[in-house]
């Protein structure tokens, strides 16, 4: 290795951080919308490398090796299938993801935590049907009282969500960031303008 290439890459890691690539099946869908399917740039380098994506599009920076120059992929493309999960697992974020992440009595959004419909001291369980999310200043109004007793209401019953609701949910939530080669392959369902 020459002197240039370590100076520089030690003196700018952090530059190359911010160049991740999304991650699409086989079908050219992404593995998740939320979170997006991303993989820092030494992932989808090294995928490339192996031969176990092909790349769609690429950033203008490259990344160098003694012997070699690549362009650092921004969307690559997984040659063989992964099947999507079908059953969703029960989590804080899934469960935040099917209200929308909006509390379920007020419809506020931001300081969410979950509540229990039905108290688990009046024997509720923490499962799809007994848990939403819920604003902190509602869940301490609830606290562990019956609904009925609280003025409070549901905006909508819960539920267990299916795997492609969530994943269709997750696509109303883009990132904060989205590169412009990204954008064909994340909406490619949008209704197109006139």
């Amino acid at each position: 290795m020459d002197g240039d290439f370590r100076t520089e890459f030690v003196r700018r890691p952090t530059g190359l951080k911010q160049h991740p690539a999304l991650v699409l099946n086989a079908d050219y869908r992404p593995l998740s919308y939320y979170p997006l399917s991303l993989w820092p740039w030494q992932e989808a380098v090294k995928a490339a490398w192996l031969d176990r994506v092909d790349i769609v599009a690429e950033y203008d920076e490259v990344v160098r090796s003694p012997s070699t120059e690549i362009r650092i992929p921004s969307v690559v493309v997984l040659k063989d299938y992964v099947k999507p999960q079908k059953r969703v697992a029960f989590t804080r974020f899934n469960l935040f993801l099917r209200d929308e992440f909006r509390c379920q009595y007020c419809g506020a959004k931001g300081d969410l935590t979950f509540d229990h419909v039905v108290p688990r001291a009046s024997g509720g369980v923490t499962s799809w049907q007994n848990v939403v999310a819920a604003c902190s200043p509602c869940n301490l109004r609830k606290g562990s009282k019956p609904l009925h007793r609280t003025g409070l209401a549901l905006r909508k019953p819960p539920r267990q969500p299916g795997a492609e609701e969530l994943r269709n949910m997750g696509r109303k939530f883009p990132p904060n960031h989205l590169h412009d080669s990204w954008m064909d392959f994340l909406y490619w369902d949008a209704v197109l303008e006139a």
